[in-house]
């Protein structure tokens, strides 16, 4: 049995305590993953953003023929509800998630009309910064656009999963995964910066990964502080190259790379002042 963390779950009306079972064996999101979420963050007594993961939410649902049942403002209140139930100083995870429980038009297409809505709310501890993460390449692909939903859609993460598993057990904490046409797409859990020379550096949002709110944010913020950025392709020799790499999502916000492969690489300048201007930001809205 899992040690799970405080965790707080609103569901049908109410609050429980504790990771309760939600979903029956004939509910079509556990036969056959159709299920979106989100993730927010709230620490320090902020939720950076969480107007537009909750956003985000409800476009997820409709690209995946589920129903929006709540809207961002209810969202975000039950959001403050829910976070008065932890220490103040608690770090959190807010994953509000949709699901369909029954299958409308034979047994595979799930009914849009018995869409759920749960939000979720559990302490989870943000990476520290100065530990850094090791990465290697990934031997798994990311889907085509054409090949999956423009979502955050549960049913997308398995193969990420695999992925990570696999750089795990080579001894690497990530990895690098790619897109169909061979260019570097994301880590097998966020996005991917790197700087050289000064200059920041992503691959470009071309549909084969999810365009991090996180992402966007800081790329927002470091062309605000005059820092030279560029969304572009690279290539899996333009990371072992870079100067510095950094991991940017919800999950650990901007954290630092600190080993591609067998190459220490610094908790650099760049890194730096990229996790500075987000935290900045976090406090002042």
């Amino acid at each position: 049995m899992a040690d799970w963390s405080e965790t707080h779950t609103f569901l049908d009306g109410e609050w429980f305590a504790g990771n309760r079972p939600v979903l029956g064996p004939r509910s079509h999101a556990f036969w056959l993953g159709s299920s979106v979420f989100d993730g927010a963050r709230a620490f320090e007594g902020v939720t950076p953003d969480l107007e537009l993961h909750c956003e985000r939410l409800n476009r997820s649902a409709k690209a995946m023929w589920l129903k929006p049942l709540m809207s961002v403002g209810e969202m975000v209140e039950l959001t403050r509800e829910g976070c008065k139930k932890f220490k103040p100083d608690a770090e959190l995870y807010i994953r509000p998630t949709y699901w369909a429980e029954t299958s409308g038009a034979g047994a595979v297409a799930q009914d849009p009309e018995s869409t759920r809505f749960l939000l979720t709310i559990y302490e989870t501890p943000l990476p520290d910064p100065a530990k850094g993460v090791s990465i290697t390449r990934s031997p798994y692909v990311k889907p085509l656009p054409t090949m999956a939903p423009q979502a955050k859609a549960g049913c997308l993460y398995p193969n990420n999963a695999r992925a990570l598993l696999e750089a795990r057990a080579q001894g690497f904490d990530n990895c690098l995964m790619f897109d169909g046409l061979g260019n570097v797409a994301e880590f097998a859990t966020a996005n991917a910066f790197l700087a050289k020379d000064g200059v920041v550096r992503t691959p470009v949002a071309n549909g084969a990964f999810l365009n991090g709110i996180t992402r966007q944010r800081v790329l927002k913020l470091l062309t605000g502080a005059g820092v030279a950025v560029q969304e572009t392709t690279l290539s899996y020799a333009d990371f072992v190259e870079a100067d510095e790499i950094f991991v940017v999502g919800n999950f650990g916000k901007v954290t630092p790379v600190s080993r591609i492969d067998g190459r220490a690489l610094p908790l650099g300048p760049v890194f730096a002042k990229a996790r500075a201007l987000y935290w900045e930001f976090a406090h002042s809205h």
